[in-house]
């Protein structure tokens, strides 16, 4: 059985005419209404005469009490699936479902109704603007509840559907689920102490909320994030209601600040020593190396079909690299051999319930460099200097160590008692207890992973930067090096990502001014991360073409400005800067004219001053110093730019 489930203000069908023959028969053939509602839109399969009516029930109440909603309307859709039930049975399925209903709930509080089956149905509804507002599952009698992830029908490049679904869910993403793992806290001086047996202190709440998502394993975002807002009011980016879900739309602003960080991180990695390199973005699922990979990462990937040719869609830059280092003629001296893409996209088809705002996409750009090292002594060696390297990014791109981030460390018991001071050493670098998981046997492709995490507003935990110590997939991919000794060898393989994905940032830094809008601080973006950094804004037109005079002065010190150049207030004009969070405005009037000092208004140290334009543009050099630059995104009048719904 396939269903959508529909969180609506309101739903209203009309029964036409009899479909199918076997219809079930009506005597009310007039309009129905029904506001505020859960609609489930669903089809019944072959072979769900043995449905676990349980599991359906489960997750429909679940949902109606996720939601806040009493009221459910069943809506018999055909259209969800090509593998339908013959009528008859299917009518009975569908009794069935609906009396277990009546029956499971109920409580007088809970409403549940039905339309016919068999009709066809003119049908109007609108769907609520929350997260969970559309959700949509498979029920079968071996799985019970899946999402429909990897098994959707699927349309190939050639405009044909493709029911294929390789490793559509891999055997390590099931085996993430049931995997036994022992929790500790690892402090920086080298105290490990069981999860159950640490008291947390008040400054440690982050920490604690990490184990509870981790352990938890709760993944479903029930209410909307508070960086959703910011991101819309901000005109950085929206949903885009055309594509699949988790596949978003950036303005200007948006692409600006992706922009930004993407060249920032790309910088670092160059400093690093990272080659910068380009791959496919998609692979043949059965080639070799990739068939056997797919089981040992846990991810979900898109399949698509061409030319009678199986693919998937990368969700990450390892396969490109990895073919690619293979076809490398490797000295022992080359080593350490990093290379670095910045993936523009990496796919993976994470579960709809789990898809919200920037925090977890189904496309990003995932900066992902890979180092080839000899042994692992020089793998260790080589991962600290990416810790440290990964410490750099965050910090540089606004956020604190100790504030913001939370780590989590994972590897096996054989790993841990080998290098114990290895991994102490990292952790005493954080200055702070870490959460420490460990496995009594391996199962992924690396032995060591570890992970830099921000918590929301809503204690869910997304990883930011990465690193894992792979002792796999060289051998997989018959990526070798020759030794000093003229004998064959596998690299070991580091899998780094010194920010995460690029998205992930900006809802960091959005979540992050969020808390501070709740603790009633001033919230912001970095100043080298906003379109505008400062804006210019005239009390009469006149002085308009001064104001050209100040912004090109800036412009040829690379910072960017706009000019308010609109027939509104200077009130309106000042407001709508602070609601776009520019850090600093220059309001000009025949005083700044007649003395070429300007006025600023400091929006985030709440000043007013008057300044010498030089050392205004010292003062903003300061603050962006050793950023990247681009320039301004948008019409530099703001007369000239279209208005963006937020």
């Amino acid at each position: 059985m396939r269903i959508l489930q529909l969180h609506v203000d309101y739903i209203e069908y009309t029964p036409i005419k009899e479909e199918i023959v076997d219809a079930e028969p009506i005597v009310d053939k007039e309009k129905k209404r029904l506001e505020n509602i859960v609609v489930i839109l669903l089809s019944v399969e072959k072979g769900d005469e043995n449905l676990i009516i349980e599991d359906f029930l489960n997750e429909t109440k679940k949902y109606l009490d996720t939601i806040k909603c009493n009221s459910l309307l069943l809506y018999p859709y055909a259209h969800l699936s090509a593998n339908l039930e013959k009528p008859k049975k299917a009518m009975q399925i569908l009794d069935r479902i609906e009396k277990e209903l009546k029956i499971n709930l109920k409580d007088s509080t809970y409403r549940i109704y039905r339309a016919p089956f068999g009709w066809t149905k003119q049908l109007e509804f609108r769907v609520k603007g929350h997260p969970m507002a559309e959700n949509s599952k498979t029920f079968d009698n071996v799985s019970k509840s899946e999402p429909s992830i990897g098994n959707e029908k699927l349309v190939s490049l050639d405009g044909r559907q493709d029911d294929h679904d390789h490793a559509g869910v891999s055997q390590a993403l099931s085996a993430e689920k049931t995997l036994k793992s022992s929790w500790f806290i690892l402090e920086p001086n080298g105290l490990l102490t069981r999860y159950e047996d640490y008291n947390f202190r008040k400054t440690e709440n982050n920490l604690k909320n990490l184990f509870k998502y981790e352990i938890l394993k709760n993944r479903t975002v029930e209410e909307q994030p508070p960086h959703v807002k910011l991101m819309r009011k901000l005109g950085i980016a929206d949903y885009e209601p055309a594509s699949d879900s988790g596949n978003m739309r950036y303005y200007p602003k948006g692409r600006l600040l992706k922009s930004l960080l993407e060249q920032f991180v790309s910088r670092k990695v160059s400093e690093y020593g990272g080659l910068e390199v380009e791959t496919p973005i998609m692979y043949d699922s059965h080639h070799p190396s990739m068939e056997s990979y797919f089981n040992r990462f846990p991810a979900r990937q898109y399949n698509i079909k061409s030319d009678q040719k199986e693919l998937f869609l990368r969700f990450a830059a390892c396969f490109g690299q990895f073919l690619m280092t293979k076809d490398f003629q490797i000295s022992y001296k080359n080593l350490p051999l990093k290379l670095y893409e910045l993936t523009r996209y990496s796919f993976r088809r994470e579960k709809s319930g789990e898809l919200v705002g920037l925090r977890r996409l189904r496309a990003f750009s995932m900066p992902d460099c890979h180092a080839f090292c000899r042994d692992l002594e020089q793998a260790k060696s080589e991962f600290e200097k990416r810790f440290d390297l990964s410490i750099s990014v965050l910090e540089e791109i606004g956020l604190d160590m100790d504030q913001d981030i939370e780590m989590a460390i994972r590897f096996t018991k054989e790993f841990y008692e080998n290098n114990k001071q290895f991994v102490n050493s990292l952790v005493s670098k954080i200055g702070k207890p870490v959460m420490m998981e460990m496995w009594s046997d391996r199962f992924f492709y690396f032995t060591l992973k570890w992970e830099f995490n921000f918590l929301d507003n809503q204690g869910k935990a997304s990883s930011l930067s990465t690193d894992q110590i792979d002792i796999e997939n060289a051998e997989r991919y018959d990526i070798s090096f020759i030794d000093e000794d003229g004998t064959k060898k596998y690299p070991i393989i580091l899998h780094n990502s010194p920010s995460g994905a690029i998205e992930r940032i900006i809802f960091a830094l959005l979540e992050k001014s969020a808390r501070l809008i709740k603790e009633g601080k001033t919230p912001f973006l970095p100043l080298w991360l906003m379109n505008t950094q400062v804006r210019i804004i005239p009390i009469k037109n006149e002085l308009i073409p001064f104001c050209e005079k100040i912004r090109n002065e800036l412009k040829d010190n690379l910072i960017r400005c706009d000019l308010d150049d609109r027939d509104d207030s200077l009130s309106k004009k000042i407001r709508e800067a602070e609601t776009e969070w520019i850090h600093y405005i220059i309001i000009v009037g025949e005083k700044e004219v007649e003395s070429d000092r300007i006025s600023v208004r400091d929006r985030i140290k709440k000043e007013n001053y008057t300044i010498d334009n030089n050392a205004f543009i010292q003062l903003i050099r300061s603050q962006i110093k050793g950023k990247p630059y681009l320039p301004i995104n948008l019409q530099e009048n703001l007369s000239k730019r279209p208005r963006i719904a937020s």
